[in-house]
């Protein structure tokens, strides 16, 4: 009910400065038409009168609760400008100054619109039928409002999946680089799970939604785009609190030049050109826009102050896992143990890890396909916990477990343990093989380390992790990094942070729940991926897609939106401030000024603009291709006489 208020609210808002202008600018026109197309001056006074008292009514009411608010903004400026031209009956200049106030304000509210035509298309996009798969078999359409946790679903060829679930039956592909940015599909098979928003490929799937639609992911990314696009930025109340100054300001020239010409003219000509309503409009309409510009580049701008702060953070401090990590085991390296060559221990290990669920299972095979090794059919396969995996492959015993379950005298032919991860083959009983297994880095992560240095002045990183210490220690010294933290609980991740950034502007990257505190009491928080909602919510910035390059997009587009707005904020006020003076000493009448005003602030708006323009200069860092390869021969495997 609140956001539907909210939408009204606003709907009526739009409505009555659009209507506003439309009045003002019909009065104008028929004005303008009957003094100089039908040469009929006498009715132009009251025509002037009756549309100022129309179009005022409205703007004087909000006026007068800004004020009442203690807002005193440079918007009352144009009020006292109205109130001034007619009482002197310059009843042109006072309906030309609030045609300059209502257009405006419609001028950011089409401008807001516009730019966040990237966000609206997210809502429109989401389907709003569901087919329920009933307890006969028989399929019902319904609202997706109504689709319950737990009932089954059927997702058509290139529909467009409802709600979060996981797959039942059917297998097929689904595209989710709406989402995660990933440019290919995604197997789906029984069991795997299934995202809102993505795209079914050429397979029906029937799934059993997990959570609610209201609930899903695609639904809480629309969520925060909208809370983003309703938020009020901060450099916006850098221009509320400029008419502190400015407004008293201008009032002191205006009436110091009626004071010492004895002309009231001076004191509206000072009025109407100093009144940058519109003006102040622009700096919106920046962020807005470059919201848009980081929405189509796949990354959610919760917070827009971080567009300002985020090219001020000289220090860098970044989780280990799932952020400069893959967040998933890798092998990297088979060692013999026996007489078994180490692609037959692989092969035959992987051919066992096919039947399991361990985490480590699905490392051992992706080494094993990616090293051209078929897998082997298994039989007796078993696996209880803590004892690892057991079964035969060939008549042979295979056993993969860990090394705290060999005997004592098998201890003497094992390696020294190194960081990471680790498994042990043994062939019969007989030690044949050590996998040893890491999380590992991004391919672009040294390179993005690099790349914040050297382009945008980030003088350091720091690691913090809540790793094992020795393991963040070998990470470190890999990526070339000096500071580390490791082991640190999220509570000491929040001290480390706050006592870093008492020194100066951070930068938090991270990907884990761990990592929300700590990201909360940087000057800026970037979410990696959206794996955690409680990441997500505490980021001032989410990218979408797990992808590093994106940090560097980001810190480009806060960049370009900085200059952006600071060009029109400041090239508008200098160009105002240069005809107030002009007024004051006589040189600009009313008219003129208002009319100099109107061009001034519809120049400084259009600047704004150019934000959603493309622009070729939203990232120089070239991130490095990622190559597979494996020196490891296939071999056959010998059968158990």
């Amino acid at each position: 009910m609140a956001q539907l208020h909210e939408a009204r609210r606003l709907l009526w808002g739009d409505l009555a400065h659009l209507g506003v202008s439309l009045i003002a600018a019909l009065g104008l026109v028929s004005a303008l038409s009957l003094q100089f197309v039908f040469h009929q001056p006498a009715p132009v006074p009251q025509i002037l009168v009756i549309a100022i008292t129309i179009s005022g009514i409205p703007l004087s009411i909000e006026l007068i609760r800004e004020l009442l608010k203690h807002d005193f903004s440079v918007d009352v400026l144009a009020a006292i400008s109205v109130i001034t031209a007619f009482i002197l009956h310059e009843y042109w200049v006072a309906l030309i100054v609030i045609l300059m106030l209502s257009g405006g304000k419609a001028l950011e509210e089409f401008a807001t619109r516009r730019a966040s035509s990237v966000l609206g298309a997210l809502a429109k996009r989401m389907p709003h039928i569901a087919h329920r798969v009933e307890q006969d078999g028989t399929i019902t359409d319904v609202a997706i409002s109504s689709v319950a946790i737990g009932e089954k679903l059927r997702i058509y060829p290139h529909e467009i999946c409802p709600v979060d679930g996981f797959v039942l039956s059917g297998t097929g592909g689904m595209d989710e680089s709406y989402l995660t940015g990933e440019p290919f599909l995604i197997e789906k098979a029984p069991g795997t799970k299934v995202l809102s928003g993505a795209l079914n490929g050429d397979a029906a799937l029937t799934i059993e939604a997990e959570r609610l639609a209201k609930d899903s992911r695609y639904a809480r990314i629309v969520e925060v785009l909208h809370a983003s696009e309703a938020k009020r930025p901060r450099i916006r109340r850098l221009g509320d609190r400029l008419g502190i100054w400015y407004t008293p300001a201008t009032l002191l020239v205006a009436f110091a030049s009626w004071y010492l010409s004895g002309q009231s003219e001076r004191f509206l000509a000072v009025l109407v050109i100093a009144t940058p309503c519109p003006l102040l409009i622009a700096i919106p309409v920046a962020v807005i826009a470059a919201i848009s510009v980081a929405a189509r580049h796949g990354i959610v701008i919760k917070d827009s102050s971080i567009l300002e702060r985020i090219d001020t953070c000289r220090t860098l401090i970044v989780d280990k896992t799932g952020t400069l990590t893959y967040g998933k085991p890798a092998v990297t390296e088979v060692i013999r143990l026996g007489e078994w060559p180490r692609e037959v221990v692989l092969q035959l290990a992987a051919s066992l890890e096919r039947y399991s669920k361990h985490p480590l299972a699905s490392a051992i095979m992706e080494s094993a396909e990616a090293a051209g090794l078929s897998l082997l059919n298994a039989q007796d396969v078993s696996e209880s916990p803590g004892a690892g995996l057991r079964g035969h492959i060939n008549g042979r015993e295979i056993r993969i477990t860990g090394r705290g379950k060999l005997e004592e005298t098998q201890h003497a032919h094992l390696p020294s343990p190194a960081p990471g991860l680790e498994c042990i083959i043994l062939i019969d009983g007989q030690l044949a093989g050590l996998c040893r297994l890491q999380d590992q880095p991004r391919h672009e992560s040294s390179h993005i380390l690099r790349h914040l240095g050297s382009r945008h002045r980030v003088k350091e990183i720091v690691l913090l992790s809540g790793d094992r210490p020795t393991e963040v220690s070998h990470f470190a010294s890999g990526m070339g990094i000096s500071h580390f933290y490791g082991g640190k609980s999220p509570e000491e991740k929040v001290e480390i942070v706050r006592a870093i950034t008492s020194k100066g502007p951070t930068l938090y990257l991270g990907d884990g729940m761990n990592d929300a505190p700590a990201m909360l009491n940087a000057t800026v928080g970037v979410a990696l991926g959206v794996n955690s909602d409680i990441t997500s919510e505490a980021a001032g910035a989410v990218i979408l897609q797990s992808s590093l390059a994106s940090v560097d997009e980001l810190i480009h587009i806060g960049r370009r939106m900085k200059r952006i707005a600071l060009s029109s904020a400041v090239g508008g006020m200098l160009l105002s401030l240069a005809g107030m003076w002009a007024a004051a000493l006589g040189y600009l009448s009313p008219l003129r000024g208002a009319l100099l005003q109107e061009v001034i602030d519809l120049v400084s708006i259009l600047n704004s603009l150019r934000m959603i323009l493309p622009s070729g200069s939203l990232s120089d860092f070239d991130a490095p291709h990622q190559s597979i390869a494996s020196d490891i021969p296939q071999r056959e495997i010998p059968a158990k006489n």
